[in-house]
């Protein structure tokens, strides 16, 4: 059982920094999307932990029982809780957990944007410079909040890169709004270049 506990909680843990952005989406509270971005660096720490402690309970489920030589009745059918069908519902908990940052894009809506003609003399594209993202949910929840201004083109966030390119209509938005909208995530606009 402990060893259930501590693989569900290490699952969690290693993905925590990827799910509050999503969890914060949800929630509406935008700001305290990168709360957990420190626990990044131990993600890979916190997937191995995971990965050996299923591997131990799940060896310890399958190696074969000693055979005691008694006469008592021992055809007892495990708790729920002690099954193998527990087990692999945790270990399938465990891996969505750990592959969440591959899949947490699927959890923000599309804006359909609108096509809307611009002057060449209002177009502009902006490149922000951005601390604290270290996953795709991360990258989607600056794009998701930037989409929601007017005016905005584009805008392709990357944590790979740590940064988001903007291109937008000077005539609607501004690159303080923009500014503003990336720093209501929780990231910090560090730098920005017009491009």
């Amino acid at each position: 059982m402990r060893n259930i506990l501590l693989a569900t909680g290490t699952a969690l843990l290693s993905s925590l920094c990827c799910i509050t952005p999503v969890l914060a989406l949800i929630a509406g509270a935008t700001g305290i999307a990168s709360t957990f971005s420190w626990i990044e660096p131990f993600r890979p720490y916190f997937i191995g932990l995971t990965v050996l402690v299923l591997g131990f309970a799940w060896y310890q489920k399958l190696k074969p029982k000693k055979q005691v030589d008694c006469e008592c009745e021992t055809d007892e059918k495990p708790k729920f809780i002690q099954s193998k069908s527990f087990l692999g519902l945790v270990t399938f908990f465990a891996a969505l957990m750990l592959t969440f940052p591959n899949y947490a894009h699927i959890f923000y809506p599309k804006s359909d944007k609108q096509i809307v003609i611009v002057e060449k003399s209002n177009f502009e594209t902006v490149e922000f410079k951005i601390n604290g993202m270290t996953c795709t949910s991360c990258a989607e929840h600056v794009n998701h909040e930037v989409n929601k201004l007017i005016g905005i083109l584009k805008s392709e966030a990357s944590y790979e890169n740590g940064n988001a390119i903007v291109q937008f209509d000077n005539s609607k938005t501004t690159i303080s709004q923009i500014e503003t909208a990336i720093n209501s995530t929780g990231y910090t606009v560090t730098d920005k270049q017009v491009k």
